[in-house]
């Protein structure tokens, strides 16, 4: 699995350096603030979505739980990070890539940015199937980008989108088994005027 994973990544790197504009967007799309800040903007976006008071709180509830997935997705991948310290592929392959991209120094697997990414959209897909299918394309181009650039291997992408999707159903069981103090601390945020 290793080389054919290599293999791909080389491959689909080996698009970068024919089109400049290509490889500034790509470049864009991999960075650390653009799809991140998109992600936490559509959160934000959905605490204020909803056009009934019941679809509210929903919305509401959901853009927490999105929230609380984007975060515990970071434990989740940090953990394995302590348990597994996959090189870059940009160390494994120094000859073979085109680095687009500064070189991150912690491991490579699975994909925290795109764990991040999965967690939100998961989130969306469980209030707007449209909205869910605009954050999971970004997502995945986020994932694809971080390939493309040289800083992670596909299967990276694969496992953080597990991981991602993983742990927003985990924070969406734990809020059924915490049923009565979610909306109780959406109502209090609500109290505070945020919403």
């Amino acid at each position: 699995m290793n080389s054919m994973d290599a293999s791909l990544l080389i491959w689909l790197n080996g698009l970068s350096g024919n089109i400049k504009f290509l490889d500034d967007a790509m470049r864009l799309i991999a960075s650390d603030y653009l799809m991140p800040l998109a992600f936490s903007l559509s959160m934000l976006g959905l605490w204020f979505s909803g056009k009934t008071s019941s679809q509210r709180l929903t919305y509401q509830i959901t853009a927490l739980i999105g929230i609380s997935a984007l975060s515990i997705s970071n434990i989740v991948v940090w953990t394995i990070n302590s348990l597994w310290n996959r090189p870059r592929p940009f160390l494994d392959h120094p000859d073979e890539l085109n680095l687009l991209f500064y070189s991150p120094t912690d491991p490579s697997f699975p994909a925290n940015p795109v764990a991040i990414g999965f967690a939100v959209a998961a989130a969306g897909w469980t209030v707007n199937r449209k909205f869910g299918l605009w954050l999971f394309t970004a997502a995945s181009l986020y994932g694809f980008s971080r390939v493309y650039v040289g800083v992670f291997y596909p299967t990276d992408i694969v496992a953080g989108a597990l991981v991602g999707i993983a742990v927003y159903r985990f924070t969406s069981y734990l809020r059924r088994a915490l049923e009565p103090l979610v909306p109780m601390l959406v109502r209090l945020a609500r109290g505070f005027s945020v919403g």
